[in-house]
């Protein structure tokens, strides 16, 4: 992670990852290390971002684990002020949210996947002072075009996609806002899936024949989040190995 700095980023400032104690949250937080961010991983695991931030600062990189529950404003505020001490938090990536395997009520889910990112969204708005800030939210194909189960999960990643698009159009003088859509990823929450029958099924539709990985999509998460990509705002950038084309 001592490699120069590159994407344009500059070495005085931080990102805020979600959901980065593991899969694509961990891997955008190493990425982001690698690029010379100095990087703060929030998750509600503690010592799965514990374990981010130490794999960074082992490499040479500079990282905090604050452990942060996303759906309560109150952990929030208190992240936000413990996220303070690498200079300019100018970037975040809004990663966490609820797996689609779990067991949720439809408005309860919405709130929990959609209305933590706006929570995080606006209480870091408020602070970041720093020329330029960006942000990047993690939607789905299943917000995009892909259908799936259980109902809350795709509503939630549409919805996701739309606020983004508010922040783009109504807060471009605040900050600068994109969003990813994965398709189907190798991170825990799908392990076991490609060796499945439905997974092989699945994965036959997939022009490349594979699942993606978490560092592909951070990837993509950067290059967005990044001073390369200062005019574009407002996008999802689909990441799923040419899957949705086939529907």
């Amino acid at each position: 992670m001592s490699a120069p700095i590159s994407f344009g980023f500059a070495a005085q400032d931080a990102v805020i990852v979600t959901g980065a104690a593991s899969g694509i949250g961990r891997a955008t937080a190493l990425n982001a290390a690698r690029l010379g961010l100095a990087v703060i991983a929030w998750d509600l695991d503690e010592a799965g971002v514990a374990a981010t931030a130490e794999t960074i600062r082992a490499s040479g990189g500079r990282a905090a684990a604050v452990p942060a529950d996303v759906t309560d404003q109150a952990q929030v505020e208190d992240a936000l002020a413990r996220s303070t001490g690498f200079g300019r938090v100018r970037y975040l990536v809004n990663n966490a949210g609820p797996a689609s395997a779990s067991e949720l009520e439809f408005d309860a889910a919405l709130t929990m996947a959609v209305g933590s990112m706006r929570r995080v969204t606006m209480s870091w708005l408020e602070r970041a002072a720093a020329p330029e800030p960006a942000l990047v939210n993690v939607s789905s194909v299943a917000g995009n075009v892909i259908g799936t189960a259980p109902d809350w999960y795709p509503a939630a990643k549409a919805a996701i996609m739309g606020y983004t698009r508010h922040l783009a159009a109504y807060r471009s003088d605040d900050v600068r806002a994109n969003a990813v859509a994965p398709g189907m990823t190798d991170t825990p929450r799908l392990q076991g899936f490609a060796a499945s029958d439905v997974g092989q099924r699945v994965l036959q539709r997939v022009p490349l024949h594979r699942l993606g990985t978490p560092e592909e999509i951070s990837w993509a998460i950067l290059f967005l989040l990044s001073p390369l990509a200062s005019y574009i705002n407002g996008v999802l950038l689909t990441v799923d190995g040419g899957w949705t084309v086939t529907q």
